[in-house]
């Protein structure tokens, strides 16, 4: 209670626009520490208090504070939810490996200090892709109705010092990368087999895989939706 939120921060700006309370849905939500290079929401405005669409960017931005920004606006088809109508989220994990931990990327990024192979990690992750039950990997205090999900690309590569992750799924659990990310640490470390991801998801059991890793690294960074939407962006990276 009281903690602040990039919604709660939007609404504000809203309202002092609208001169009159103003409620967003945004497409999905982030634990506290977990970042996002992209957001999508969507508003109701009476017509009224109808504007244009760069009115909306510029009054908005003038009220947020310097760490969030609202790229654009445009409206849509009532159709349009922005959580309900999209049809796949794109996830980035920034990983440190290294004894130190690290210092202005202290909260932008994860960190472990075991030396991480990602040649074995990398083989780990093509187990993922598909559709599969990820209870293993699923938060107890999760709401989704089914564990099933389909990952459509699950890759690791070394960028700028760090290990970078990339996931493309239809829909992700509570905490799913936190927790897959801790069992690739394990891997990369050498503590487990590359196989041992196939062994967590046949197990179906939360409590055989590795801790729940650090919010710090891990970005939305792609929100997509059906071409008729005609959505200006469906991926930000994060590492630029």
């Amino acid at each position: 209670m009281g903690q602040p939120s990039v919604q709660a921060e939007l609404e504000r700006a809203l309202t002092q626009i609208a001169q009159q309370p103003m409620s967003v849905i945004a497409a999905g939500r982030t634990d506290t520490g977990v970042h996002a290079s992209l957001q999508v929401i969507h508003f109701d405005v009476p017509r009224e208090l109808l504007r244009e669409e760069t009115a909306w960017i510029r009054g908005s931005n003038q009220f947020l504070p310097n760490d969030i920004s609202v790229r654009w606006a445009k409206r849509v088809d009532s159709a349009f939810h922005a959580r309900f109508a999209a049809t796949s989220r794109r996830y980035v994990y920034l990983l440190a490996s290294q004894p130190q931990r690290p210092g202005l990327m202290q909260g932008r990024v994860g960190w472990t200090h075991w030396p991480q192979e990602i040649s074995r990690i990398a083989t780990a992750m093509k187990s993922l892709v598909g559709t599969h039950d990820f209870t293993s990997f699923r938060a107890a205090e999760c709401q989704a109705k089914s564990p099933i999900k389909t990952i459509h690309s699950a890759t690791v590569r070394e960028q700028n010092g760090l290990l970078r992750f990339d996931f493309h799924a239809d829909a992700f659990l509570h905490h799913m990368i936190r927790n897959i990310v801790g069992a690739m640490v394990y891997i990369g470390s050498a503590r487990q087999p590359a196989e041992w991801i196939d062994a967590l998801l046949a197990a179906k059991d939360r409590t055989k895989a590795a801790p729940t890793f650090s919010p710090a690294g891990l970005y939305l960074s792609g929100i997509e939706y059906d071409p008729k939407f005609a959505i200006p962006e469906a991926f930000v990276d994060p590492a630029l």
